[in-house]
């Protein structure tokens, strides 16, 4: 089982519970709806990785810079940064069809996180900015998204049981893209104006 870093603790989460559509703009990026009740997925424990990859079995792979939360006592306890990598030619595929985003969202390799910042109140407002090769790419804001942290824990609590060190990805805001090999991912996770944590990603 794949673990991810919580206040320097590993924990290994059962499963990851992501919420699509969550902001605005990315909404209107893809020319998707937005829809009448929170859009929900979920990824094994097989798609965390710590390798950002370009590609997946010859598909093409996006990344989606997200908020993420890990769940503890039924409660938020720590909060982190994810990438959400897609098959965004696959995922198109599949929601013409009417059928669901698995093969483009639930492969192996398809959830990367930096290490998890214990919190205490899980309605402070955080920020996060991701530069590739020192540009930035994409800037979110926790005040921006449709669901907040506190209401998508409890509508996935109306019909989900959560374990401790689940993981909640909370959605992208605008500026996805393919990722390219060789390219530098930079994230920064803000509460306020302090700086929680910093993570690198070398696209392979």
């Amino acid at each position: 089982m794949n673990t991810v870093k919580v206040a320097g603790q590993l924990v290994t989460p059962n499963k990851i519970i992501c919420i699509g559509r969550n902001y605005a703009a990315h909404i209107a990026e893809l020319g998707n709806e937005t829809p009448s009740e929170m859009l929900l997925f979920t990824k094994p424990n097989s798609a965390i990785s710590e390798q950002l990859n370009s590609q997946h079995n010859q598909d093409t792979l996006h990344f989606e810079t997200e908020l993420c939360f890990i769940v503890k006592n039924n409660q938020l306890s720590a909060v982190g940064l994810g990438l959400d990598l897609t098959k965004r030619a696959v995922q198109t595929h599949l929601k013409t069809k009417g059928l669901p985003w698995e093969r483009a969202k639930a492969f192996d390799g398809s959830a990367l996180f930096s290490e998890f910042v214990a919190i205490t109140d899980e309605q402070q407002l955080f920020s996060f900015t991701l530069t590739i090769d020192g540009c930035i790419q994409q800037q979110g804001d926790s005040k921006l998204m449709i669901h907040k942290a506190e209401d998508i824990l409890a509508e996935i609590s109306q019909f989900m049981s959560l374990q401790d060190g689940d993981i909640i990805m909370t959605g992208t805001p605008a500026g996805v893209g393919e990722v390219s090999k060789g390219k530098t991912f930079n994230a920064q996770l803000y509460l306020g104006s302090e700086l929680l944590l910093e993570q690198h990603w070398l696209a392979n």
